[in-house]
Formats: C-alpha cells, structure tokens, sequence
C-alpha cells in the first residue's frame, strides 16, 4: 500500500522526536508538516522545559497541548528547530514561506544549535525556484522591491490580503532560477524594504528527514 502525503508528513515528525533533547527548549515551525510534528511532541511534553514557536498558529497548536511557550527572548539557547519547507535540495538549502511565517521561522533557526527540516519527497528538487520565493516587504517599499526584483530576472506576485505576523506583506518571486541561493539570499535581503525572504542557505538545514515511499531518510 503506497502512502499517502499526509501519512509520509506524519511519518516524519514522528522520527523527528529522536532529535528533542530532554529538558532542552524546542523550536517549532510552522505548516502542515510541523503540525504533525506538534502532535507528536504532546506525547513527551514532560521531557522538554518548554517550546519557542514561529507563529502565532504554532503558539496556539502548542498551548492547546498544554506545551508551554516561551517568547524567544527569554531564551539564550535552543537545542534543536523542528520545521518543513516548501522545497530543499541535498545540500541542504532550502525555500520556505509559503505559510508566510518565514522572518521568525529564520529568526528561530538563527538561535537553534540543530535545525532539523521535516519534509515529504515530493519536496526535493535539483535546484531551488520552482515554487515561488516568498520575499517579506515593510508594506511602503513593495513597489520599489517589486521592481527591483524584476530586474533580476524575477516576476513578484504581491500576496493579496495576507499580512504576516510582523505586520508585513509578501511578494511571491517566480521564474528565479536559484543556482548559488547562499548569494541570492544575500542580493535579496540587500534590497532596501525587504525584511527577509524564503531562502535558508546562508543558515541552511543541519538535517533533512525526508519521507519516501521506503521509509524515512536522513541527509546530512
């Protein structure tokens, strides 16, 4: 019986556990998979001392678990960030930000020691851009980063009736061919106006657990 994509992503966060650290503080992501993931971490709530969490619906997921959730800056340090991604490669970089929670989703990979991405198969490509990078905007600049976008090379798409959890708006970037995202990532996050965008390379993974037809698998 082949799996489905939901029983892959459950699949996932469960060998995730294996990564949390008793009595250390776990970031959480944000999305389908890291819901997954949340669900999993209730059944050894006792073990940890607490949870940092990307989002507003992480946060709110977590307590109803009754996991505590602490605000990231009462924590100096982070054993591990559990998160998914909408794409990722076998080096290890990765897209993110279709949920729209990508600047404290990098914010808190930036604390954790370990970042552990939790993804199903179908998100593996050979290069990043396929799906559209999402590009955090201070709501003023996003005319002049969409045109700064174009020239190069990329069509932002403004994310209408979206704002994000920092009171921002999101331009989604296709047609970017991302060969060297460590230096996209930086071109982009240059642009006056921006906060950040999906790109995790100059910070990527440590690990992906990638959920396949076989089994869950570990790249490192």
């Amino acid at each position: 019986m082949a799996m489905t994509q939901d029983e892959m992503k459950r699949a996932v966060a469960a060998a995730a556990v294996d990564y949390v650290e008793a009595g250390t503080i776990v970031g959480v992501g944000t999305g389908s998979t890291a819901n997954y993931f949340i669900d999993e971490l209730a059944k050894i709530k006792h073990k940890i001392d607490a949870t940092v969490a990307s989002s507003e619906a992480s946060a709110e997921r977590l307590k109803s678990h009754g996991i505590l959730v602490e605000d990231l800056n009462m924590v100096s340090e982070m054993s591990v960030y559990v998160d998914g991604a909408d794409e990722c490669t076998k080096f290890l970089h990765l897209t993110k930000g279709g949920g729209g929670a990508l600047t404290r989703e990098k914010i808190v990979a930036a604390v954790a020691k370990t970042f552990v991405c939790i993804v199903d198969e179908t998100k593996m490509v050979d290069v990043l851009g396929k799906f559209p990078l999402p590009v955090e905007v201070i709501p003023m600049a996003r005319s002049y980063v969409a045109r700064e976008l174009v020239k190069m090379g990329g069509s932002p798409v403004y994310r209408e009736g979206f704002t994000t959890d920092n009171g921002n708006v999101i331009l989604d970037v296709h047609n970017l061919q991302i060969l060297n995202p460590v230096e996209i990532e930086e071109k982009l996050n240059n642009i006056t106006g921006v906060v950040t965008n999906g790109l995790f390379a100059c910070r990527p993974a440590d690990v992906i657990l990638m959920a396949t037809q076989e089994g869950v698998k570990t790249i490192k």
